[in-house]
C-alpha cells in the first residue's frame, strides 16, 4: 500500500512538473519571476495579472515592489497608493509607500493643518463598509441613550442618557462624514504622481519657451492634485497638460505624459 501511495505521488509530481508556464496564472508566474529577481518580467506579469483579476491590493503591492526594484520610484508609489485604495488597512503597502517617499529629495512641504491630516488619516484607516457599520452601531447606541433619557427612573440615569446621547450623536455624524469621505476616496482619480526623474511645473500649458514659464522642478514620486486638463494639439512635444494643485495651495501646469493618475 505504501509503495502504491509513493508511486501515485511520484506520478502527480511528474505531471505537475510538466505543466506549461502558460497554464499558471499570471500572478503565480510573476511571483516566480520576482523571486528569481527578474523584476522587469515580474512587473509585466503583475500588470497582466491585474488585467485578469481586476483591482487587487496584493497584486498592486507586488507590482509596486517590482517597480521599486527597477528604480522606478514614481510607479512604485502609484501602485502602493492603488493597493491602499483597494484595502486601506494594508499596512505593508503603507509602510513601503512611506519608506519610498522618505528617500525622495525635494518633495514639496506639506502645508496641511494637523487636524486636516488627522481627518485624512482616519478616513484612510479602513474601508467605507467598516465605517458605515460603525455609524450604524453608533446610531443604535444613540437610540439606547435616548431611551435611557426618556424612560430612565433615576436622575443619574437620565443625565447619562442625555449627555451620553449628545456625545454619541456627534460621533455618529462624524463617522458618517468619514464613511462618505472613504467612499469618495475609492472612486477619486484626481491625484497623480510624477513618474519621470524630474518635471517642471509651468505657468502656462505648453513646453516652456523661456525660464519665466517655469515655476519649480518637481521630483519623481511627488503627488499632485489634478484640477483640470487641457489638450494642446499645436505642441509638438506634448498634447495634453494638467492644471494641478500642490499641497492645496499653489497651482501650475504639468505635462500629462510626466505623471500617472492613481
Amino acid at each position: 500500500m505504501n509503495s502504491l501511495i509513493r508511486y501515485i505521488m511520484l506520478v502527480l509530481t511528474s505531471l505537475a512538473a510538466t505543466i506549461p508556464a502558460s497554464a499558471l496564472s499570471a500572478a503565480q508566474r510573476a511571483d516566480s519571476a520576482y523571486n528569481e529577481e527578474n523584476f522587469r518580467q515580474a512587473a509585466q506579469l503583475y500588470t497582466d495579472a491585474l488585467k485578469e483579476s481586476g483591482p487587487n491590493a496584493t497584486i498592486y503591492y507586488n507590482l509596486g515592489n517590482s517597480y521599486y526594484r527597477l528604480g522606478k520610484t514614481g510607479l512604485a508609489i502609484v501602485n502602493y497608493e492603488r493597493a491602499l485604495r483597494v484595502n486601506p488597512s494594508f499596512d505593508d503597502a503603507r509602510t513601503n509607500r512611506d519608506f519610498v517617499l522618505s528617500r525622495v529629495d525635494n518633495l514639496p512641504e506639506d502645508d496641511s493643518t494637523f487636524l486636516s491630516n488627522l481627518h485624512q488619516s482616519i478616513i484612510a484607516w479602513t474601508t467605507p463598509t467598516v465605517w458605515a457599520w460603525t455609524a450604524a452601531a453608533l446610531f443604535i447606541l444613540l437610540l439606547a441613550m435616548a431611551g435611557m433619557y426618556i424612560f430612565g427612573n433615576g436622575i443619574m440615569l437620565r443625565k447619562t442618557g442625555f449627555f451620553g446621547g449628545i456625545i454619541v450623536l456627534a460621533l455618529t455624524v462624524y463617522i458618517m462624514v468619514v464613511a462618505y469621505g472613504a467612499a469618495s476616496a475609492q472612486s477619486d482619480h484626481s491625484h497623480a504622481v510624477v513618474t519621470v526623474p524630474v518635471t517642471n511645473l509651468n505657468t502656462v500649458p505648453r513646453t516652456p519657451k523661456n525660464s519665466s514659464d517655469k515655476i519649480i522642478p518637481m521630483p519623481e514620486g511627488a503627488r499632485l492634485q489634478i484640477i483640470d486638463s487641457l489638450a494642446t494639439p499645436g505642441d509638438p512635444q506634448a498634447g495634453k497638460w494638467y492644471d494641478v494643485k500642490i499641497n492645496n495651495t499653489s497651482r501650475a501646469w504639468v505635462n500629462a505624459a510626466h505623471v500617472e493618475r492613481i
